[in-house]
């Protein structure tokens, strides 16, 4: 692919995963990336509507708004990513084709995704089995430990493979 490996986002190395957002937007105008301009405009112009926080109006009623730029935190944005990579994999399940462009730039933002091996060796060192009736029931704290980085059902074929 043509986008250069400078893009993306790597939770050590010390920026938000906004402020490299915003940094790769200016660099991809300069460099006229325009591949990675309009997926950084989409993931950005979503803020306004996907990243809020509840209020309570003068009149009691209920409302949200927009976070703030100093609000918002990695995991809003990840999880608003991660939406988008899910709306662009059925876009191209549909066309038949296996991945984008986009996909790939909207990819290279979210944290490297725990695998099988890292997954079960994190199990056998820290949940005992024994304590749940059915494996299935350690999901729990296997995403919570894990957080966005684990897919559920990486985590769920796992267990299925340690109560076998």
């Amino acid at each position: 692919m043509t986008t250069p490996t400078s893009f993306g986002w790597n939770a050590a190395s010390g920026l938000t995963l906004l402020a490299k957002l915003k940094g790769d937007l200016k660099a991809a105008m300069l460099n006229k990336n325009e591949a990675v301009r309009g997926a950084l405009r989409i993931i950005i112009s979503e803020f306004s509507t996907k990243i809020t926080m509840p209020i309570t109006l003068e009149s009691g009623k209920k409302s949200t708004r927009a976070k703030r730029d100093e609000e918002i935190t990695d995991d809003d944005i990840i999880s608003l990513i991660m939406g988008l990579c899910k709306s662009e994999r059925q876009t191209l399940e549909y066309k038949k084709e296996t991945s984008s462009e986009y996909l790939e730039i909207l990819e290279s933002y979210l944290p490297k995704m725990a695998g099988e091996e890292e997954i079960t060796a994190w199990v056998k060192e820290n949940v005992d089995l024994s304590q749940f009736k059915s494996p299935m029931q350690a999901i729990g704290p296997i995403m919570k430990h894990f957080g966005k980085s684990a897919d559920g059902n990486i985590v769920k074929k796992v267990l299925a493979g340690m109560a076998g």
